[in-house]
C-alpha cells in the first residue's frame, strides 16, 4: 500500500504555492457550496483570498460542528513523565544543549502524579516523554501506561516515533491513542530544524500514524508546529495528511492538533508568525474539510481564544495544564517546562467557561470494553 510520505509527492510545495496563487473569491465561495471537500478546496480556503470570507467559513464551521459534535466538548490534560531528550531541535525547550535540570519519573512516582490527576476529577491523560529511547524506552512507557490505566478512561501517547510492534505493545498495556506532530512537513526545513538527535529522520516520523493505526490504536492526532513554515504550506499538509488517514483506515478516529509555536526554554527566531485571524481560519478550513475530524486546541492558546474557537471547530482542550516534569504530587520548581502555557485554567474554570458560552465539558467518551 502507498504510504502518505509517497501520496504526499503528488501535492508538491511548487504545486501548493500554485493552487494557493490561483484561489480567488468565487472559488472560495463554490468550495463552501459543497457538501465534500477535495484537497483542492481545502487549499483554496486556506489561500488569502478565502480571509475575506471567514464569517462565511465560520458559519458553515459552526454549523457542521453542531451537527457532528453537538455542543460536546472533551477535556484532557497532559502528564509530562520524562524531558531528558537525546534531540537538538532547534524550537524545543526540551533541546539537549539546553542545561536546565532533566528529570525522569520513576513508575512509582508517574503513578503517584497520575493519581493526583485522577484526583482533580480528569479521565483522559496524555503521557508525554523526550525522545530518549535508552531511558524512555517502549517499555518504560507500557510500565507506566499499565499502572495508571485503572485511574482514566483513556491513557493517550505523545512521544517519539515507534515501530509496528512497539505501539502494539503500548496498546497491549492499555493505551489508546497517540499523538504525533510532525512538526513541518518540508523535509529540507525539518533537517534544519533537526540537526542531532534520532528525530532527524523525516519518514520515520511522518508514518508513525500509520504504523500505529496498523497496530490498532483506536485514535490518532496530527499537527504541524505552526510558525515554522509558510502558513497555507504546513496547515494544508496537516490536513492532508488526515484525510488521507481517514481514508485509508476509516474505523480510526482522526484529529488535528493546532498549535502555535510558543515561547520556550532557549532561543529561536520565528520567520512564519500564525496571527490570531489566520489561526480561526484554519480551523474553519479544517472544519469545512473535515467534518467529522476532531480538532484539538491546547494551553497554548489564550482563554479567549480558545473560547472563541470552540463554536468554529474545536472538539477537544486541555486544562489544569503543566509542560513541566512532575509538581502535581511532587513539589519541583527547577523544571521549566517543554513551553510556556497561556491558559493556565483548572478543569473546574474550563468546565464554567463552557458552560458559559452553552457547551458541555465531556470528561469521558470512550471506555475500553475490555476493561
Amino acid at each position: 500500500m502507498e504510504n502518505f510520505q509517497q501520496f504526499l509527492q503528488s501535492w508538491p510545495a511548487e504545486r501548493r504555492s500554485q493552487g494557493v496563487a490561483q484561489a480567488t473569491s468565487d472559488r472560495v465561495l463554490a468550495a463552501l457550496r459543497k457538501d465534500t471537500l477535495q484537497p483542492a478546496d481545502f487549499l483554496t480556503l486556506l489561500s488569502p483570498a478565502a480571509a475575506e470570507h471567514l464569517e462565511a467559513m465560520a458559519r458553515k464551521a459552526h454549523e457542521l460542528t453542531l451537527r457532528y459534535f453537538g455542543r460536546a466538548v472533551n477535556i484532557f490534560t497532559p502528564l509530562y513523565i520524562s524531558d531528558v531528550c537525546a534531540n537538538q531541535c532547534r524550537y524545543c525547550g526540551f533541546n539537549a544543549r539546553n542545561k536546565q535540570a532533566r528529570r525522569h519519573l520513576s513508575v512509582d512516582e508517574a503513578c503517584a502524579e497520575a493519581r493526583a490527576i485522577a484526583d482533580m476529577g480528569f479521565q483522559h491523560v496524555l503521557l508525554l516523554t523526550g525522545d530518549a529511547p535508552r531511558l524512555s524506552s517502549p517499555e518504560y512507557i507500557a510500565s507506566v501506561a499499565r499502572r495508571i490505566k485503572p485511574l482514566f478512561a483513556s491513557v493517550g501517547v505523545e512521544v517519539y516515533s515507534l515501530t509496528e510492534a512497539e505501539y502494539s505493545l503500548l496498546i497491549q498495556a492499555g493505551v489508546d491513542s497517540m499523538t504525533m506532530f510532525q512538526e513541518t512537513y518540508n523535509p529540507e526545513l525539518y533537517a534544519w530544524l533537526h540537526p542531532v538527535g534520532p528525530k532527524r529522520d523525516y519518514g520515520f516520523r511522518l508514518n508513525a500514524p500509520e504504523r500505529a493505526a496498523r497496530a490498532g490504536m483506536r485514535s490518532l492526532g496530527l499537527g504541524a508546529l505552526l510558525g515554522l513554515e509558510a502558513f497555507e504550506q504546513d496547515a494544508f499538509c496537516t490536513g492532508l495528511h488526515a484525510w488521507w488517514l481517514q481514508r485509508h483506515f476509516p474505523g480510526v478516529e482522526v484529529s488535528v492538533s493546532i498549535p502555535r509555536i510558543c515561547p520556550h526554554e532557549g532561543e529561536f527566531d520565528v520567520q512564519h508568525a500564525v496571527d490570531d485571524r489566520r489561526l480561526a481560519q484554519y480551523v474553519t478550513a479544517i472544519r469545512c474539510f473535515l467534518p467529522r475530524a476532531g480538532i484539538t486546541c491546547s494551553s497554548r492558546e489564550s482563554a479567549f481564544m480558545r473560547d472563541h474557537l470552540v463554536p468554529l471547530g474545536v472538539t477537544r482542550v486541555s486544562a489544569g495544564v503543566s509542560t513541566a516534569v512532575g509538581g502535581r504530587a511532587t513539589e519541583d520548581r527547577r523544571n521549566p517546562g517543554q513551553f510556556e502555557i497561556t491558559d493556565r485554567r483548572s478543569l473546574a474554570e474550563m468546565t464554567a467557561a463552557l458552560a458559559a458560552n452553552g457547551y458541555q465539558a465531556v470528561l469521558k467518551d470512550w471506555e475500553d470494553p475490555a476493561a
